[in-house]
């Protein structure tokens, strides 16, 4: 701990030495009001209004070199009505036939040259809506927060645009709806403004506004948009209801009265908005569908701790930026940490009927998911610097059917659910300072036994407090949390015992293990201090916490508890060419955790950079040093554990990404401590621009894995727990393929597929019998006379004292899993945000219960079993009033 306080100690020192007045140049553009007719938007810039507007220029090349000449000249101008914005640019290049122009889906816009316009219209100097094209055509529109570090792609909204080429380059005009934007009601208005420029075969950039590389901030150093006058917002009201229709082919099963191989279904549903002011917007919908939405990757988890996937459900991902509480700073496991995980919304149902509950039955009918019932968010920000979010979602009391020999029953497997979220946040000093809340509430209808395993009620808060000054170069931040949970002692009981905090280990002295309390709460924090911008160098220190109470995943997402972590950054960035370098960066960072008792859980550091040549080749390197700790979750239950050191070594290296063919290597070498466990990762990436309007790309990975303690199951001989482990020989093979065509920017063909065979064999089975001592004296390996395996009824008898007579067993666990997850998705906008889906889904899985690994084979079994098919039709109308 005293590493800890001496350094942040010390950077707080340096960073208070350095203190500046904020200095940023902006530039300013006019604005010009249309008094005549509306230009017609055909990309070609000729009508008469557009003569009235002088043309801007003065761009500046950002990279690769920065505060360069760019290599091709560019105008814009700028007109507005009552209801619109234009925007007109023209990109003049000497070259016109190696302009880049891809046809793709919208917001994929990654191998074309490319044009965009950024509007703070809040002028809070932290949020922008940016509106481009590439030279086809394709739309992208991102709505960006926290000054660039966060962007979200999913904000679709309704505006228009086109684009031409010409002999001397390519034009783009814009026609932006002021209902589009958030703006406050007042006779004359000031925008922050940026325009952008992507040159693809140069791999340039080129900005109107300067904003340096090493730039804290984005949004903070847009230029001026002046001249808007007499404009308003108009109230939004928009509808988008859908009609789908589903038919599911399976595999059916003789005597199984709900497996009869079909099964077809028709629902139908809405989606909405609603401008509650001229900066406040309520989004809704009422029994969503989200049958388009990419499923997630294949994996064998074979951890204590839950998976974290990624939001794909357009409505949650929309302005999600407003909802983000994470806990930790920076990147890794850590950061996915948060008090709010949209994917707890409409999640798998948690309760499985069992002959313990009363519940004896031949078949079930299981759904999947919980089905939303609606849901609605209130969300925006105002001008006086408040941003405001506000959510709240109610889930169906689910049911599972059950046939007892002809008689059936619904079982309620997930109960009525409502979800509640809210975030305020308010700005001061130009967005230089902001202190915000959060708060959630989940609140369960519970009416049967058998479901006060869950929470009845649980609660979380959290504020956060962060300042930059001198151009948003220094930093400092701290975030506070809490949770309380209210159920009945199964519930308070199942939570104590969850991998996040295990109170139940026997030495776990400092925690309070009752399975009679009906209440637990938590608390955690964050807090850190340092550089991020305007210079080479950078550094961070800082912390975090979180007691043996806390709890998130009622509708959050915790992986750890009991906690105290201190971190410590340093990193240099060469922005600009040096000889062959076109950028390079270094990272050095250190870590170490303790418990809530004072045992040190972890400790480590890494040393971690990337170089990029000026032929645009590169690659990323790494290594990484993990110090011998303490595990509270080794045991899964059990006393604290002694793990062994390792070291991990990573590299990755890729093409030119300005040529029609790219491809990049990653390996990864893990060696522990105790010279047995390792592992080995390869993925190889390959993407092929066939031409304009196909795109494929193909992911072959590879990973083997030795662990010399992986954790098999806990046993009792002689009222005593065995922890009983073995070595784990796992191997794990999978390519992941990608198909974008697109005939024309409003109409896409999109296949994903990825087999996906993972084989684990289990050997050197071994008891723990003193968890903290080092090396090998931490556990006893059986003998042949100790373990015998019986195939008849794929179990190992253990006979540990070796009397002869069996004291406990366990199942085989050797395994093969095989999984198939494809999709084939037709979009068609055939009218500004109206579309039609056309969705094809496949999955196949295979399991056998053995190790034995052989790809070739493997793959043929995979596609040699009953796939489940899914053909699925939606179509969405949206209207506006």
């Amino acid at each position: 701990m005293k590493v800890f306080y001496k350094g942040f100690v010390f950077f707080f020192m340096l960073t208070t030495i350095v203190l500046a007045k904020d200095q940023i140049s902006r530039k300013t553009c006019q604005a010009y009001p249309v008094n005549s007719v509306a230009p017609k938007i055909d990309g070609k810039l000729d009508d008469p209004c557009w003569q009235k507007a002088p043309f801007q220029d003065s761009f500046v090349q950002i990279k690769p070199v920065e505060n360069a000449t760019p290599s091709q000249k560019t105008n814009f101008k700028v007109l507005y009505d009552k209801t619109n914005l234009y925007v007109g640019i023209v990109a003049y290049d000497t070259e016109p036939d190696k302009i880049e122009s891809q046809i793709s889906r919208r917001d994929q816009i990654n191998s074309s040259d490319f044009l965009a316009v950024a509007l703070d219209s809040y002028l809070d100097r932290r949020t922008a809506f940016v509106f481009g094209a590439n030279p086809a055509g394709v739309k992208s529109d991102i709505l960006i927060s926290e000054d660039g570090n966060r962007q979200d792609e999913s904000w679709d909204p309704i505006w228009e645009v086109k684009t031409s080429v010409t002999d001397s380059g390519w034009i783009v005009e814009m026609r932006i709806p002021f209902s589009q934007l958030r703006f406050a009601q007042k006779a004359s208005h000031t925008w922050g403004f940026q325009v952008y420029r992507k040159i693809y075969r140069n791999q340039e950039e080129d900005m109107w506004q300067y904003i340096p590389r090493n730039a804290a901030g984005f949004v903070s150093y847009f230029g001026n948009l002046t001249g808007l006058e007499g404009i308003h917002s108009p109230k939004r009201v928009e509808f988008l209801p859908y009609a789908v229709s589903q038919l599911h082919l399976f595999q059916a099963e003789q005597g199984d009265p709900f497996a009869t191989g079909r099964d077809f279904r028709f629902d139908f549903g809405l989606d909405g908005k609603i401008g509650i002011t001229s900066d406040l917007t309520m989004d809704y919908t009422v029994n969503p569908d989200f049958g388009q939405v990419e499923a997630d990757p294949s994996e064998v988890n074979l951890t204590a701790f839950e998976t974290f996937f990624e939001e794909k459900r357009p409505f949650f991902i929309e302005g999600k930026n407003i909802f983000e509480f994470t806990l930790a700073m920076g990147d890794g496991d850590m950061s996915q940490e948060k008090i709010f995980y949209s994917r707890r919304i409409g999640r798998s149902p948690q309760y499985y009927p069992s002959a313990d509950d009363g519940f004896n039955y031949d078949f079930i009918d299981m759904p999947e998911q919980t089905r939303i019932l609606g849901a609605a968010k209130l969300s925006g920000k105002t001008s006086k610097g408040w941003s405001i979010g506000l959510l709240d979602a109610v889930t169906n009391a689910e049911k599972a059917v059950i046939d007892d020999q002809g008689c059936r029953q619904s079982v309620t497997v997930e109960p009525l659910t409502n979800f509640l979220v809210g975030r305020l946040q308010k700005d001061f000093d130009e967005g230089n300072t902001s202190i915000g809340g959060i708060v959630t509430a989940t609140n369960r209808q519970i009416n049967q036994d058998y479901l006060k395993f869950l929470n009845k009620s649980a609660y979380t808060g959290g504020i956060d407090f962060r300042h930059q000054w001198a151009n948003k170069a220094y930093f400092v931040n701290f975030k506070l949390v809490g949770s309380h949970l209210i159920g009945d002692p199964k519930a308070i009981t199942r939570v104590q015992e969850s991998s996040a905090r295990y109170f139940q280990r026997p030495d776990a002295d400092h925690v309070k293990y009752d399975t009679t309390r009906t209440t637990l709460s938590g608390h955690g924090g964050t807090f850190g201090i340092g550089k991020v911008g305007n210079g080479n160098w950078r550094f961070a220190v800082g912390g975090l916490w979180r007691s043996p109470g806390l709890e998130l995943n009622d509708v959050g997402f915790l992986r750890r508890a009991d906690q105290i972590m201190q971190f410590l950054w340093i990193g240099y960035r060469l922005n600009n060419p040096i000889g062959i370098i076109r950028r390079a960066d270094l990272n050095i960072n250190q870590w170490q955790a303790w418990n809530f008792a004072g045992n040190q859980l972890f400790s480590g550091g890494n040393i971690n950079g990337g170089i990029q040549f000026t032929n645009l080749w590169g690659f990323y390197t790494g290594i990484n040093r993990q110090q011998e700790g303490y595990s509270p979750y080794l045991l899964r239950g059990g006393p604290l554990a002694r793990y062994t050191g390792s070291w991990n070594f990573w590299l990755r290296g890729y093409s030119n990404q300005s040529k029609d063919y790219q491809f990049a290597v990653s390996v990864g070498i893990q060696r522990n401590d105790d010279a047995v466990s390792n592992s080995h990762q390869m993925r190889f990436s390959y993407s092929q621009k066939v031409n304009n309007r196909l795109k494929v790309e193909i992911n072959p990975f590879y990973a083997f894995n030795r662990d010399n303690l992986q954790y098999v199951s806990r046993e009792t001989f002689q009222n005593e727990d065995r922890y009983l482990f073995a070595r784990l020989i796992q191997n794990t093979f999978g390519v992941v393929f990608r198909l974008n065509y697109s005939p024309t920017p409003n109409l896409s063909f999109q296949y994903y597929g990825q087999p996906f065979i993972s084989a684990g064999k289990y050997n050197h089975f071994k008891r723990i019998t003193n968890p903290r001592a080092k090396g090998n004296d931490r556990f006893q390996e059986f003998d042949a006379e100790q373990i015998v395996y019986d195939p008849q009824d794929e179990t190992y008898y253990i006979d540990e004292n070796r009397d002869g007579v069996t004291d406990y067993s366990i199942s085989y666990p050797d395994f093969n899993f095989k999984e198939f997850r494809s999709n084939f998705v037709i979009r068609w906008e055939y009218q500004p945000g109206s579309t039609l889906f056309l969705v094809w889904t496949q999955s196949r899985n295979d399991f056998i219960g053995n190790g034995s690994f052989q790809a070739f084979s493997d793959f043929k079994q995979l596609f040699g079993s009953r796939p489940d098919n899914v053909f699925l039709i939606k179509l969405n109308y949206w209207l506006s009033m």
